[in-house]
């Protein structure tokens, strides 16, 4: 069980995170238990983690400012593993260096800044930029799925829940696009298949005439060498 001073410790801090939020932050206390709190690190831009939501978990002891907490992360990041402590100067790896002078705020401002470095820790995973790319483009679908992220970060659902009908309007309107595209396109497939129609039977028509020119060409030809043929027997006898 929590003390009295752990108990009005974490209702000072959260009080003090709800009237000056933190950037890239987001943290609440569990509704059951005021020492489990749940936290988003929203990641920075100009990194590969940027556009990602990162859901995890601190744990605080009963006594707690005098003694660290431990810290977790729940979505796939590619810097920490998932459902293990992380290894910080702030969590329960090192009560040595422990401060009770740090609060929550600094606690998760620190966990964010040591996720943005690539400096190995008890906890900590070794991945590409990409992968670290692609994981923070899926990190709001997975964190919607588990449902006590959707009891503690209502917000977050709804973001998740606009990106998708966005994602959705966007398919629909490509589609729409594709579909008026192709109607628009069979007009003009139409005509080119008559101009093609129309010039196939224009070029018959003057193969048939080039056809009947070569036929009738020998008739009226034959005609005039007979006539001339007959002109030329005729002359002697005029002369008698």
């Amino acid at each position: 069980m929590a003390e009295k001073s752990c108990i009005k410790r974490l209702q000072k801090e959260y009080r003090a995170l709800c009237k000056e939020p933190v950037s890239h932050v987001v943290a609440r206390p569990s509704p059951n238990d005021i020492l489990e709190w749940h936290y988003v690190l929203e990641g920075s831009e100009g990194t590969p983690f940027a556009g990602g939501y990162y859901y995890g978990k601190i744990k605080f002891p009963p006594e707690y400012p005098y003694k660290p907490p431990g810290i977790s992360m729940t979505t796939p990041n590619g810097r920490f593993m998932t459902q293990k402590k992380i290894c910080l100067s702030m969590s329960d790896f090192h009560p040595e260096s422990w401060n009770p002078m740090w609060s929550v705020s600094s606690i998760l401002t620190g966990l964010l800044s040591f996720m943005m470095d690539n400096s190995p820790t008890t906890g900590s995973v070794n991945t590409t930029v990409a992968e670290k790319q692609r994981l923070a483009k899926t990190s709001l679908a997975f964190n919607a799925k588990n449902v006590t992220f959707r009891k503690m970060f209502p917000e977050y659902v709804e973001k998740y829940n606009q990106q998708q009908q966005q994602l959705s309007e966007q398919l629909n309107q490509e589609q729409v696009a594709s579909e008026s595209s192709q109607e628009n396109s069979k007009p003009l497939l139409e005509k080119v298949d008559d101009s093609t129609a129309g010039g196939m039977k224009t070029v018959g028509a003057l193969k048939d005439m080039r056809k009947n020119k070569k036929q009738s060409f020998p008739t009226w030809m034959m005609l005039l060498l007979i006539s001339i043929f007959g002109v030329v027997m005729a002359l002697p006898l005029l002369q008698l």
